[in-house]
């Protein structure tokens, strides 16, 4: 159950951090670097890639992650 909850923790994570790019992309050529919107898209993709890596080292911390390859 909580492999579970940290798979999808991740990829929600992963999900936040790609909008965050694509958001920060449209807003660069949007504004013409005449706003902060940009600045806050990467403020907001470092927060959350932050608490990504947090909740990896949780995972192999605890055991419920491991670097083994699927397939091997």
């Amino acid at each position: 159950m909580v492999l579970l909850m940290l798979k999808i923790i991740i990829l929600l994570l992963l999900a936040g951090i790609l909008t965050s790019l694509i958001l920060g992309f449209v807003f660069f050529y949007q504004d013409k670097g005449r706003s902060k919107r940009t600045l806050y898209a990467l403020g907001v993709r470092i927060t959350l890639a932050v608490i990504l890596i947090g909740v990896v080292f949780y995972g192999l911390a605890t055991g419920e992650l491991t670097m083994q390859a699927p397939w091997l």
